[in-house]
Formats: C-alpha cells, structure tokens, sequence
C-alpha cells in the first residue's frame, strides 16, 4: 500500500508499505476510506515534535471500514464504519478511568497515531485498543461529516467543555482556523450572546462569520482588539478566552482581553515557551486551562454530528484522491485558494489497485 512517510524534518514522502496486521488481541486494522491533513502533521514534517518517529506513516484523522479484530475486541467488528480517535488510550490505567485519556500510562497512550506509530494516510491502518479508540459511525453519517471527530471537533468540545461557558456569555477565540471553528462550533452549544474571533486571514474571518462560527470578526493587524473587546463587553473584557492560534503574541493577547476573573484556555500547540507576567495579571484572577486533546467523549460527539447538532463537514473545502496527497499538502500548508481543510479519498486508489492485480 502507499503510505504518507515521515523521513526525517522537513521530508514527507508517498512510499510502499507492507498493509498492516494484527499484532495484539486489542487491535484492529481499519481499511482507510476518507482522511485529512492536520496542521499537527506540519508540525511533524517541521521538526516541532521532538516525538515523532522517521520512519512512520502519518495522519490521525481519518475513517475507515473495520477489515479484522482481534479476540479481545467486542465494540466493533469487520464491516463496520469507525471513525479514528487522535489518541490511543488503553482504558484501564489510573488517568483512563478518570477520563484524562491524553495521559494514559501505556507506552503508546495519548497522539501516538501517526507521530510514534503508523498512522492513517494510507489504504490500512492498524488500531490498538480498538475497543476505545474507534468510535461506530452511524449509517446517516456521510464520512465527510464523521472525519473530524476524533481529532479537531474532539479539541473543540473539550476546549468549551473546560472553558465553563455560560449562557450569555461573550467568548473571543484566537484563531479561525479548523481547530478554532470546531471550538467556536462547540461553544454554541452552551449558549453564549457572542463569539467574538480573531483572525488575521480576511478569507478565514469571512468564512467564520458566513457559516455563523462567530457574530463578530476582528483582524488583530488593524483593529484595536481590546477596545473593541472592550465595547463588546461594557468595559469587563471577554468572559472566556481560547487561545487556538499559538502566534507571536497570541497568549499574551489571550490574558489581556480577558475579564477578571475569566478563563483562558490555550488550546494552541507551541513552539516555545510563553512568558507568564504575573506582576502585570495580578488582580485579574484569572483561571488558566491546558493541554492535549481529550477524545474520551467521541461518543456523545457523534451523537450530536448524527442529530445535525454539529456539522464539521462545512470546513471541507477541497477534495483530492489519495495519489494527489502531495499536492493535497502543498495546497494546505500554503492556505491558498480559501483552503480551510481537504478530504483524502480513497476510492479511486482501492479500484486503481484491483485493476493492478487483476
């Protein structure tokens, strides 16, 4: 099978792979039918993850239909549609049992997939812990509207959940790119009077506010964001902030616009360290929430996609086949021609492949 491969920093190529197997009676091995890129994988192929393992298949968000199991697997079976949890979690250990899954204590628990072990942009892909890592996708769900689940909505729900969102509240994110709008679709769900978001790309504020992610969009190189912020809120600041941009000055912006006594939840992956300047926050009182994507609730996340509560299938704006994923990555990594997230198809290839056999 051909397979996206991490060679080294800066180096990302479609190679030959064997098609993976069953090695542990927790596994399964999914037949990969859509997959996307995550600006993670960026991060990968720039060397911002010391992690990551040359040598291996990226990708973590895709979908697929389940080819094998093994015995101790009983959630799903072969045939069924999954989508495919970002993280591997066993289930079991002390953070397991409490839902801090993106802690788990086995050896290959939290983003392992596509970063320490083969991921999904290939034809196959194996699963440990299918039993907690595979979420059943229910027949009126198209792939396109299940694809995100266990990734960047995933980020989303968990980044309002922690956020404390309260009905009429005014909450301004940092970032309108796909793991901002799955937080800002997220937050609707508690309720707030206004999602306030800051953009510097016209396209991605434009797309925001016409798919009603935000009430208001602001470009942070030409509006005075805390005055703005300022009006919004009669003077308080922003009752809750998400930090999903991880700019130059993006956690500093963060804290300042924020109301006393308000959350800031950084959901933003850094490069380098952020300064925190206690003497110019105090009196704030201000609560700081981080860390990794919990995707312990994947579940309830595809019972809200399959009630059309949530659709992140909006932000699919391009689809290629699975051959032109490189040129799928050129376009991405660029953000040119409105690009906000592309779907990698694997139909073609999979006839492509009978054709080569036949």
């Amino acid at each position: 099978m051909r397979a996206v491969t991490y060679m080294g920093r800066g180096d990302f190529r479609l190679v030959d792979k064997e098609r993976p197997s069953v090695i542990d009676d927790r596994d399964a091995v999914v037949r990969v039918t859509t997959a996307s890129i995550c600006n993670s994988d960026l991060h990968i192929k720039h060397g911002m993850v010391p992690r990551a393992v040359p040598g291996i298949t990226v990708g973590h968000e895709f979908v697929g239909v389940v080819e094998s199991v093994g015995s101790r697997v009983t959630h799903v079976s072969p045939g069924d549609r999954v989508a495919v949890c970002v993280e591997t979690f066993c289930g079991e250990c002390w953070f397991c049992r409490r839902g801090w899954v993106n802690n788990c204590t086995s050896p290959i628990g939290g983003w392992a997939l596509g970063c320490r072990i083969d991921g999904g942009q290939a034809g196959y892909a194996r699963i440990p812990f299918a039993d907690t890592n595979l979420v059943p996708i229910p027949d009126s769900v198209s792939d396109e509207r299940a694809l995100f689940t266990g990734d960047i909505l995933a980020t989303g729900y968990w980044a309002a959940e922690i956020s404390e969102i309260r009905e009429g509240d005014v909450v301004a994110i940092l970032g309108a790119g796909p793991t901002g709008l799955c937080c800002a679709m997220c937050a609707r769900l508690y309720g707030p009077s206004r999602i306030i978001m800051v953009e510097p790309s016209e396209d991605r504020r434009r797309f925001a506010v016409e798919h009603g992610l935000a009430d208001i969009a602001l470009d942070p190189l030409t509006d005075n964001i805390d005055i703005i912020i300022g009006r919004e809120t009669e003077g308080r600041g922003a009752d809750v902030v998400m930090e999903v941009a991880g700019g130059d000055d993006a956690f500093q912006t963060a804290w300042r616009i924020a109301r006393p006594n308000a959350v800031v939840c950084v959901v933003a992956m850094y490069g380098e360290p952020q300064s925190l300047p206690l003497p110019d926050m105090y009196g704030k009182n201000l609560v700081f929430k981080t860390g990794g994507v919990d995707a312990s609730k994947c579940g309830e996340i595809m019972d809200l996609v399959e009630k059309g509560v949530l659709d992140p299938s909006v932000l699919i704006t391009h689809t290629f086949d699975f051959g032109d994923v490189m040129e799928a990555y050129d376009l991405f990594e660029s953000r040119s021609d409105g690009v906000m997230k592309v779907a990698l198809k694997f139909g073609c290839e999979k006839i492509k492949r009978e054709l080569d056999d036949a």
